[in-house]
């Protein structure tokens, strides 16, 4: 079990998907949250969601609400998350990749060191923003971003000490933004689950 919290990032507009994709039912779980949660919860000892509200979500869960609700952007969720938690670090995930692994994870913490401000995964030189460890050290740039209305997590990393680890199973990291890529992730669970 790994000590260092785990954040699903499930507070984003899904305007791609035309409705919320944190809501859509996925594997034998109602939700795809509740997926996340599930499976994240047999890899870290803690795990929390990041979302505009909790209401939206009928299980029981440790929620972060974010502290500017107007706002559809991760950077509030990463303040309010680093304002909620005591830990230094924390592995964040998107809600729509949910076949980021064990060996994923693993890697990253393996390449993750105190002097980093975030370690990062990257698909075919791509980086993943919503696959990997923040540190606290990033706090006043995440607020000075908000300040500044730029909310792009790539504009963050490629300005700090990011360790970027390099990854090339396209698969593993399918984002589920759209209805196509919906129905792939939903074909290879379901595939899994026979």
């Amino acid at each position: 079990m790994i000590q260092i919290p785990c954040i699903i990032f499930a507070g984003g507009k899904s305007s791609r998907m035309g409705e919320d994709k944190a809501l859509l039912p996925f594997g034998s779980a109602a939700t795809l949250t509740q997926y996340q949660y599930t499976r994240l919860l047999k890899i870290f000892q803690n795990v929390y969601i990041s979302t505009k509200t909790k209401e939206k979500f009928e299980f029981d869960a440790n929620f972060i609400e974010d502290q500017h609700q107007e706002l559809f952007a991760p950077t509030t969720g990463f303040i309010s998350s680093f304002s909620i938690l005591d830990s230094d670090r924390f592995f964040a995930i998107s809600v729509d990749t949910p076949f980021i692994d064990e060996i994923i994870i693993q890697t990253l913490f393996e390449h993750d060191q105190d002097t980093n401000d975030a370690t990062i995964a990257t698909l075919e030189g791509k980086m993943q923003p919503l696959c990997g460890i923040y540190h606290r050290s990033l706090l006043n740039a995440f607020k000075e971003m908000e300040q500044n209305n730029i909310h792009k997590l790539g504009y963050l990393l490629k300005n700090s000490n990011t360790q970027l680890v390099h990854f090339n199973d396209e698969n593993k990291f399918l984002n589920l933004n759209n209805k196509e890529e919906y129905k792939k992730g939903l074909e290879i669970i379901n595939t899994s689950l026979i």
